[in-house]
């Protein structure tokens, strides 16, 4: 790691009381860092000043996070608008990888916060549009069963114009009106017809200075992706594109963020204009971007009666309006910068923040169990996540997995878990895993087989550590058709054994076990590219860290419990050569909130300039 780092500036907190007195700010992206695909926010003044974000999740239960901040640096999830599978129960029945829950957008009036989406089912060749509503978007109750219609085409967008009446445009360009409280959509007609026509997706209409605005992702997800713009003064047409299209793109750059699509626009406190997109940290190969499409934020000038101008979306901008710093947000949920230090202590719950594939039954993850104070108590799933490294089609499986995760935010972090498992079984399994779908995946296991001098007639089984990587569904051409099996250290089995995965640089995961109380007996025990969970397959999502149990197909019924979980951020890559440090994982990020690029220049002003 310190070989990557001497590469990289570490750029630590200026003093916070030079920055109150700025004019701009200079910021980092991802503003949201981990996978955050498709964002769309919204400013809500009657709840105190603050923007709220939605983002999709396809298999990723629960659904559709909503994130507030005050100062669009801070920001905390809030609540997700679909928690329970009574909303929606349809997640069970999808298999392709890229199915599930696509593209919100958020949007208020008249005292209510709407969220319009689809749930995209590739197989079945459906889509079916869901609108969700609620007053209190802190708590994940609050949000409503939402209201089904059938979508024709994806990428809703939520408009009411100065009447009242209300409108969804689709990727196309299509626009129809649509009645919130029942789903009946009017006809449908194309209003644009973008600037090449290639995958016009993403639309979204604001209604500014006597015009109607139309923004737009084209090109598609991926290094050609883009964002473009036509205007018009009537709703339906005809709508002209802005001459200076692309309004924001880093395609056919050298830029470290790729991808910058799928934007929206809205505005601040103060009145100052802002876009949020989706980006890869991936540079210009666009090879290696585990965390998948992250939420960027870009300043917007927009002048009264003129087309909007963006500033280019960069890891570090000093072009960004002053917000005075704020973490007054109400509800349980984490800040998005936040470490894991999760203790599962009696009387606790599943943190807000962790994530199941598809609808998980949640007798299978019990919180403090009797007898097993300060543990998660695990029962085993038949199907296992690591069925895709034998083929495509063993991965492939609709099964309710014993899985249970949290995004990668990090380019360089640590992820450990204490398990205890005491396996009676051949086949059973509890490991760790960074995990993108069912198909491409890393994994270590503590797993029961036989040992290495057992024979049928004297089968001896013993807990075994093995490593198994699922890359058949990613764009990586080396084998890893075989997993590798080491017999676990007796004298290791007699406590928890702490099961470890690093980001050590950019480019790789390592996976550690040891004693859990001797961690510096440090066993190497796998490691394999980021690139296998990047694309593929899974090219809309992101790299999530968490624990899996299975009986591997077997009879096997054993419980396991884990303990201490925890995932703390070591560093974050903003730039090719660029990466903001940390402090302590503890305390957040310490990165370029409130100081100008002029000052970062300058360390004895406000600053610290740190190489590593």
């Amino acid at each position: 790691m310190r070989d990557l780092l001497k590469q990289l500036v570490v750029f630590m907190a200026a003093n916070a009381a030079c920055s109150s007195a700025l004019k701009t700010q200079v910021r980092h992206n991802p503003a949201i860092p981990g996978w955050h695909s498709d964002p769309s926010c919204i400013f809500v003044a009657e709840k105190e000043n603050t923007t709220f974000c939605a983002a999709s999740t396809f298999l990723l239960t629960p659904g559709l996070p909503i994130y507030a901040s005050k100062d669009l640096t801070n920001w905390k999830l809030a609540s997700h608008a679909l928690s329970r599978e009574s909303q929606f129960g349809e997640f069970n029945l999808s298999l392709a990888q890229s199915d599930g829950i696509w593209a919100p957008t958020i949007r208020y009036h008249d005292g209510t916060i709407y969220i319009i989406t689809i749930y995209k089912d590739n197989i079945r060749q459906k889509s079916t549009g869901l609108i969700f509503n609620t007053t209190d978007p802190f708590s994940n109750d609050a949000w409503s069963d939402p209201i089904q219609y059938v979508a024709e085409t994806i990428d809703p967008d939520l408009f009411w114009d100065d009447n009242g009446n209300a409108f969804v445009a689709t990727s196309g360009t299509d626009l129809q009106t649509v009645d919130v409280r029942t789903g009946a959509l009017g006809e449908r007609h194309r209003i644009w017809n973008g600037t090449t026509g290639i995958y016009l997706e993403g639309p979204h209409i604001y209604r500014k200075d006597g015009y109607y605005y139309l923004l737009t992702a084209e090109g598609g997800s991926g290094l050609n992706h883009t964002v473009t713009m036509a205007r018009s003064r009537n709703i339906w047409g005809p709508y002209h594109a802005y001459e200076k299209n692309p309004v924001m793109t880093n395609a056919h750059t050298s830029e470290y963020f790729q991808n910058i699509g799928h934007a929206d626009l809205f505005h601040d406190q103060n009145g100052n204009w802002w876009s949020s997109a989706l980006a890869w940290r991936s540079g210009p190969a666009g090879k290696t971007y585990p965390m998948g499409r992250e939420m960027v934020l870009t300043p917007v000038t927009w002048k009264e009666g003129d087309w909007p101008s963006f500033a280019p979306v960069r890891g570090v901008s000093d072009e960004g309006w002053y917000l005075a710093p704020s973490k007054d947000i109400p509800g349980e949920g984490p800040f998005a910068n936040e470490p894991d230090v999760v203790d599962f202590e009696p009387n606790s719950t599943i943190p807000r923040h962790f994530g199941f594939w598809r609808w998980s039954s949640q007798d299978k993850y019990i919180v403090s169990p009797p007898g097993h104070p300060g543990t998660l108590r695990l029962k085993p799933s038949q199907g296992s996540i690591t069925a895709g490294y034998k083929n495509l089609t063993a991965g492939y499986d609709i099964e309710d997995f014993t899985l249970i995760m949290r995004r990668q935010t990090d380019t360089l972090f640590q992820y450990s878990v204490d398990v205890s498992f005491s396996p009676q079984a051949e086949d059973e399994e509890i490991g760790v895993t960074v995990f993108l779908n069912q198909v491409q995946n890393i994994n270590l296991g503590i797993v029961m087989l036989p040992s290495k001098n057992a024979t049928s007639q004297h089968p001896t089984l013993a807990p075994h550590f093995r490593f198994v990587v699922s890359a058949l569904g990613s764009d990586v051409k080396q084998n890893f058709s075989q997993p590798v099996i080491q017999p676990a250290p007796r004298f290791w089995l007699d406590e928890p054994v702490r099961l470890i995965v690093r980001a050590e640089n950019p480019e790789n995961y390592t996976f550690y076990a040891s004693p859990s109380s001797r961690p510096w007996i440090l066993q190497k025990l796998g490691e394999a590219p980021a690139a296998i969970v990047s694309g593929g397959v899974g090219p809309f999502t992101g790299a999530l860290v968490g624990v899996y149990a299975t009986s591997n197909g077997g009879n096997g019924a054993t419980e396991s419990y884990i303990s201490r979980w925890r995932y703390e951020g070591l560093a974050q890559e903003v730039d090719n050569v660029v990466v903001a440090g940390y402090l302590s994982g503890r305390y957040g990020y310490n990165g370029y909130n409130g100081t100008a690029k002029a000052q970062l220049e300058d360390p004895a002003y406000c600053n610290t300039l740190h190489a590593a």
